[in-house]
């Protein structure tokens, strides 16, 4: 994962991605949020036009932007439905869980829309998602968690975190092949072995819808009379 767990200084970090992000969350410009108009008659948001869905953007580093798309995330009633497109080369894995847990225990029911990468953390919160929709141009990156220390710390705190990290590392890894409901063996042969994945695999493995390029109807409005 691009960006990982971190305890004061120290951070866990993946690799994959070769992207270096800042020690702290901040507020980003991913997460950038619209509404579309819905071909369902009688559905109204406070009196306003018809809407459909909301269309989430999960755009760049999680990490970066996880507050604003949390706060969209919470935009969503419970039970509702929404369209997330990504493109990201992960985050920090408590972000994947957070936004994730997110997602559950509201019943969100969303649709992801890999439009270019999917990588590392972001897979958590696209495996989260009821229908994953893919193109053969869609990219996938799974591998193992590293972590590196910034800071000198003591003997007895560096054991505690190796630990905690072996447990962090294995549970999210069951974690995703639960998500995904479907080919541990295979998704643990993938994270091990640094894989980078097709759509036409998530295609092939199970996990994933294939879409053209080309205009999907049931995201676009239909013409006004």
């Amino acid at each position: 994962m691009s960006r990982e767990p971190t305890a004061g200084r120290r951070q866990a970090r993946a690799t994959g991605s070769g992207r270096n992000v800042p020690a702290r969350p901040r507020l980003g410009r991913g997460g950038e949020v619209r509404r579309r108009p819905s071909d369902r008659p009688g559905k109204r948001d406070r009196g306003e036009e018809e809407r459909g869905p909301l269309e989430i953007a999960l755009v760049g580093d999680l990490t970066d932007n996880e507050a604003d798309l949390t706060d969209k995330l919470l935009g969503v009633p419970p039970g509702g439905e929404c369209t997330i497109w990504f493109d990201s080369p992960g985050g920090n894995p408590y972000c994947a869980m957070a936004l994730s847990t997110l997602m559950k225990l509201r019943g969100v029911r969303a649709t992801g829309i890999v439009g270019g990468e999917c990588s590392s953390a972001a897979l958590w919160p696209f495996a989260t998602c009821v229908r994953r929709l893919v193109t053969p141009f869609s990219v996938f990156l799974f591998h193992p968690m590293k972590w590196q220390s910034e800071e000198h710390i003591g003997i007895t705190e560096a054991a505690e975190w190796s630990r905690h990290f072996v447990e962090l590392e294995a549970e999210m890894d069951r974690m995703l092949g639960d998500l995904f409901g479907r080919s541990h063996d295979l998704i643990a042969r993938w994270i091990k072995t640094h894989r980078y994945v097709s759509g036409k695999e998530m295609v092939e493995a199970g996990l994933a819808e294939m879409v053209a390029l080309d205009t999907l109807p049931e995201l676009v409005p239909p013409a006004a009379d």
